[in-house]
């Protein structure tokens, strides 16, 4: 029996990493499109380098940022992915909240500011420790700008 405790504790980490992060990751996305239908009223909009911009009679530019990390398990499950290679599903969901969360903040400031309307966003993306920090924990950074108009 002494001989399954070291066994143990990694299981149970990996148990404790999938349910909390799965908790914590649904309570994200449920947040997420409460804030984005809250912001719907503020379009997104991109022009083409040769496309005459609206009139406007003032402008700003405006960032959203986010940075987030993955849980226990989803490094673990990294880990297995690797040795196989393939998609990795577990953090497509991490970059798409990340995408979002920094539209949302764009989009949020930008309104508290009184805009009508953000004109060509753009993203910038980065990763944050993962296998080449060596502490094995992955995490994005995700990066909105635009110019908003009012």
């Amino acid at each position: 029996m002494e001989e399954l405790i070291p066994l143990l504790f990694p299981l149970a980490l990996l148990a404790l990493g999938y349910f909390v992060g799965t908790n914590i990751e649904k309570k994200h996305y449920q947040s997420i499109r409460k804030r984005e239908r809250a912001t719907l009223h503020v379009p997104v909009v991109t022009f083409g380098a040769k496309q005459a911009l609206p009139e406007a009679t003032e402008t700003a530019l405006f960032v959203g940022s986010v940075v987030i990390s993955s849980d226990y398990f989803k490094t673990f499950l990294l880990a297995l992915r690797n040795l196989v290679g393939g998609r990795i599903q577990s953090y497509e969901s991490l970059l798409d909240r990340a995408r979002r969360e920094a539209l949302l903040r764009l989009k949020e400031d930008a309104i508290a500011w009184g805009a009508t309307e953000i004109y060509n966003v753009r993203y910038e993306t980065a990763s944050v420790g993962g296998q080449t920090s060596g502490n094995g924990i992955m995490s994005v950074e995700v990066i909105a700008y635009g110019t908003a108009v009012r």
